[in-house]
């Protein structure tokens, strides 16, 4: 097997760890915020997650100006991914909320258009396709958002900017996954604080004890570790080696292991039609992924993603 290929299979692997590992999050945030409010989790989660990362910020010195202020514009998307989309998980369910972000794959190729100059190839579009007709039978068909899913819808799009900026900032290769990670988990930790204290006090509460809330400090080792440390820097590993519409479809099996986990670990109800919804979109996953494996493009056919015209 050729290195292009290689690096596509082990990209390819680590995206669909990490749409298992986002899946279960809203569940795992769902139950997490019984004990504690949204920004209070978000510090908690993404402050750890820079205390950790730290020591691989001295790789930054020497990285220029300019690709230190993308890594950082990169953290305040994230920022306003989390915030919309933690807020969401908190004022609907967690099924709902891992269906709903799905949405970010039909608006990634757009996003990618406008701001990449990629013009989406036809079994994108078909995989586009087949992921908001899933969205939409998982929503009931006419969907009027409340204002949970409202905020999913937002975070989706802001996700969508998210992958495509990362992609630029990314090309830069004196940027390494890890620290573009901790500098994205600082602005998270350092954004909730600050949004924090220009909200009511109800974001501040005591942590809850170790011996008595198990429960959700098992669910903030769980955050930290996998849905934070290894989930970032294998989406920032992988984007850097791929297109952000590729990203966006291999992790589409997101959303059906969301509602497994809700429907397992919190009792929530899906119906049939959401459950073949989701189905749909685990095939657009896989019909992107199979048509990429079968049909490897020349390293210099593979270019536009990140050329000079960009």
């Amino acid at each position: 097997m050729s290195t292009e290929k290689r690096a596509l299979w082990l990209s390819d692997l680590m995206l669909l760890a990490v749409a298992i590992v986002w899946g279960t999050s809203y569940g795992v945030v769902k139950g997490a915020l019984a004990f504690y409010p949204v920004l209070g989790l978000l510090v908690l989660r993404f402050g750890l997650t820079f205390v950790v990362l730290s020591p691989a910020l001295r790789s930054l010195r020497q990285v220029n100006a300019s690709a230190l202020a993308g890594a950082l514009g990169c953290g305040v998307l994230l920022l306003g991914v989390l915030l919309a989309e933690t807020f969401g998980i908190s004022l609907t369910r967690a099924s709902n909320a891992a269906f709903l972000i799905s949405l970010c794959v039909v608006l990634t190729p757009l996003v990618e258009w406008v701001l990449l100059r990629r013009k989406p190839s036809n079994v994108e579009w078909i995989a586009v396709a087949l992921s908001f007709a899933g969205a939409a039978l998982v929503s009931g068909g006419v969907f009027i958002p409340r204002a949970g899913d409202a905020l999913i819808l937002l975070a989706a799009l802001l996700r969508a900017l998210m992958v495509c900026v990362t992609k630029r900032v990314m090309r830069d290769s004196a940027l390494a996954p890890l620290p573009v990670t901790a500098i994205q988990a600082g602005t998270v930790a350092l954004g909730s604080v600050i949004v924090a204290l220009m909200l009511p006090s109800q974001q501040w509460h005591a942590l809850p004890s170790l011996a008595a809330h198990g429960v959700f400090w098992s669910s903030i080792v769980y955050l930290v570790l996998a849905c934070t440390l290894f989930a970032f820097f294998a989406q920032n590993f992988a984007v850097k080696r791929s297109s952000p519409t590729r990203v966006a479809l291999l992790m589409g099996s997101e959303p059906a292991f969301g509602a497994l986990f809700a429907y397992a670990w919190l009792g929530e109800q899906i119906t049939v039609w959401a459950w073949f919804g989701g189905g749909l979109i685990v095939f657009a996953s896989v019909l992107a992924t199979v048509r990429w494996q079968r049909s490897i493009r020349a390293p210099e056919e593979m270019q536009p993603v990140v050329s000079n015209d960009v």
